[in-house]
């Protein structure tokens, strides 16, 4: 049997590929999530009167760019680039940033349906750094609010509705410790490698 730090290792090398879907089998199982959802810190919990309908494990990057920030400079988060996946590493959904068609030029993390095509764009409302629960060096947990949902071409209805989402179960993902500290770094780019659990709500009487 290997010893957790080999998976582990094993698991950032592989993290490092291009294609991430092609490594997904040697990856954790996605969460398995009961109707009234895992168990989080409080920050996170999702309100009364919804329930689950959806959870998946996600295989990325989590994207930086250098960037002015007041008087200096910083590692500044551009959005993710990730594929979800469930049983049997099947694909479900992709994740990425874009604009929310409810919000003018407004850009929010998105989620869009491997099969039907039909997306929900969400707002970040609380996060949670509880050691209890977050791993050391994980980007942190997340409650995200819908802001936006839409159909796909041929009328796919997946994730339109969704109420909230959550992201646990984070490992990696968190900004470069150096490398955006003069002028000169501005526009560096920088694609961290990140997993997490994305948990998916609906109301409890929506059943249709």
């Amino acid at each position: 049997m290997k010893k957790p730090q080999d998976r582990f290792a094993r698991r950032m090398v592989l993290g490092a590929a291009v294609s991430f879907a092609a490594f997904a089998i040697v990856l954790q199982e996605p969460v398995r999530a009961d109707k009234n959802g895992p168990t989080v810190p409080a920050a996170i919990r999702v309100e009364p009167g919804n329930r689950v309908f959806l959870s998946a494990h996600a295989i990325g990057t989590q994207n930086y760019m250098c960037l002015p920030s007041g008087a200096t400079v910083a590692w500044t988060p551009i959005g993710p680039q990730a594929t979800l996946f469930r049983d049997n590493d099947r694909q479900i959904t992709t994740h990425f940033l874009s604009v929310n068609p409810l919000e003018t030029a407004t850009a929010r993390p998105t989620w869009q349906h491997s099969r039907d095509t039909s997306a929900v764009w969400a707002l970040p409302i609380a996060s949670s750094t509880d050691p209890a629960f977050v791993a050391p060096g994980a980007i942190p947990w997340l409650l995200l609010r819908m802001v936006g949902t839409a159909e796909g071409p041929g009328g796919g209805d997946t994730l339109t509705k969704t109420t909230f989402i959550q992201r646990i179960n984070t490992l990696g993902g968190t900004a470069p410790a150096t490398g955006c500290s003069l002028v000169g770094d501005i526009g560096k780019r920088e694609f961290v490698y990140y997993e997490a659990d994305y948990v998916f709500y609906r109301e409890k009487d929506d059943d249709n």
